[in-house]
């Protein structure tokens, strides 16, 4: 390791490793340091339950990371990382046993909406479909003072994307689409009413029809086990069980980028009261199940996807979200889950599997949501409970506890509504920089926000490196 190294990173998750990858494959000399004692941040894969069945504690399904600008440039499939595709990526249940689908195909999709919505949906997707790089990169590149690729067709997405998805949903005509549709905005933890979350709908229907909604061989521990792999090809040096509490902790470096939540940042940085304005959101309660069989739903179409959304309703998940985002646990919760062994078996012994849910509830939360949620799952999966052989539950203490950048139990490393969907961590033409001309914030508090895409990472690369060529050392 040299005397002085040109960055230092702190926080080995997704965005953590692709800054620092972003940066050893430029030339510079890097190492990463991690609290944990394995690399991941939201991405990991452990043994939760029992013997056998790999679990996911958090992020399991990834639609931006297979889409995402910065992983498409990147050897990790050389490393180990290998997408499994669903036979469908998303089914929504409704209580009369039929369901809807977000499929690759726009048209299954659309026939999943019935007649009277079919053509709307195709209109409001097919203007933008064969464009999913270049939108993609101009959309999670901004604010940016670059212009972007195709700024007509970023443009138009705008137009659609920035009014509140309340205003969307009223282009469909029956409740099928809107339902669905609401669902794709609740996956930020976000009511409905607020601006940009029709852009967040869209961007996940879109990545359904050009990438799909795929999930790692082996686990999410997959992504950021192939980053490290490739950061030390690269000559970067990472290491685990490295717990930062100030700068003076670290390395004589250049450069310090921080994949951590703006509080922590501000704290080991002494940048005093900089992010004091910050919002965190509501939170999550997760479940993860150890199964003695495939999840029994009512509806067939779910019993092929990777991810299902409970809802049913767009009325139903706009009240939990409010619920949740004012202070109150919803009674009847809208629901993500994930059924990760259904493409990959080696996730749990033979005939057995994995299942991963869960719910929002209000920051830092204390309560109990599992009879809440299963009551949702026995609803459109009569005989679950049945089925279950251990669980292993996380509320937002334990979230907390698991990853310091989850606020209070806010996986989205703070609110994602409002101006700060977009603004993060405040206003400002420069987000990754801080007060202090060496530190920079590269965490999902960053522009584009929560998901495992890295480009909070790339973006904040970016102005290290402009930073790193503008000095001396």
């Amino acid at each position: 390791m040299p005397s002085i190294l040109d960055a230092v990173v702190v926080g080995a998750g997704p965005n953590g490793l692709t800054a620092a990858v972003e940066l050893a494959r430029r030339g510079f000399s890097v190492a990463v340091f991690e609290a944990g004692t394995t690399v991941g941040g939201g991405a990991r894969t452990e043994e939760l339950t029992l013997p056998g069945f790999r679990h996911d504690p958090c992020s399991a399904v990834h639609p931006l990371g297979i889409g995402s600008p910065v992983f498409g440039t990147m050897p990790l499939e050389r490393y180990g990382l290998e997408w499994l595709h669903p036979e469908l990526p998303m089914a929504h249940p409704f209580d009369d046993g039929t369901a809807a689908v977000l499929s690759r195909s726009v048209a299954e999709t659309a026939a999943s909406f019935g007649a009277r919505d079919a053509g709307a949906y195709r209109r409001l997707v097919t203007p933008f479909l064969g464009h999913w790089d270049t939108l993609v990169r101009d959309f999670m590149s901004l604010p940016s003072t670059a212009l972007p690729r195709d700024p007509v067709l970023l443009g138009r997405f705008g137009l659609r994307g920035l009014p509140p998805s309340t205003w969307l949903l009223r282009r469909f005509r029956d409740e099928r689409a809107r339902a669905l549709f609401a669902g794709l905005v609740a996956h930020v933890i976000a009511p409905l009413g607020g601006l940009a979350t029709s852009a967040v709908g869209l961007v996940f229907a879109l990545a359904a029809h050009e990438r799909g909604w795929p999930m790692p061989r082996g686990g999410s521990q997959a992504i950021p086990d192939a980053l490290t792999a490739y950061l030390k090809d690269l000559g970067g040096v990472v290491h685990t069980g490295y717990d930062v509490k100030r700068l003076d902790d670290l390395p004589p470096a250049r450069a310090y980028v921080f994949d951590t939540s703006p509080t922590a940042l501000a704290r080991i940085a002494r940048l005093g009261r900089v992010y004091e304005h910050y919002r965190y959101g509501a939170a999550a309660f997760k479940i993860d199940y150890a199964l003695d069989g495939p999840v029994p739903w009512t509806a067939e179409q779910p019993r092929r996807a990777g991810t299902v959304q409970i809802g049913p309703t767009s009325g139903e998940i706009d009240t939990a979200l409010r619920q949740a985002t004012t202070g109150t646990a919803p009674a009847t919760p809208f629901l993500i889950t994930a059924q990760s062994s259904l493409v990959d078996p080696s996730r749990a012994p033979e005939g057995k599997h994995v299942f991963w849910a869960y719910g929002h509830v209000p920051h830092g939360w204390d309560g109990d949501l599992t009879d809440a949620v299963e009551k949702q799952l026995e609803r459109f999966a009569p005989g679950f409970r049945d089925l279950v052989l251990a669980r292993a539950t996380a509320g937002p203490a334990v979230l907390a506890a698991r990853n310091p950048n989850y606020v209070g139990g806010d996986i989205a490393c703070g609110a994602a509504s409002g101006l700060q969907l977009l603004l993060r961590p405040k206003l400002s033409l420069r987000p990754y920089a801080t007060p202090h001309p060496a530190v920079f914030l590269c965490s999902s508090a960053t522009p584009p926000g929560p998901g495992v895409h890295g480009m909070s990472g790339h973006n904040a690369a970016k102005a290290v490196w402009r930073h790193l060529r503008s000095t001396t050392v």
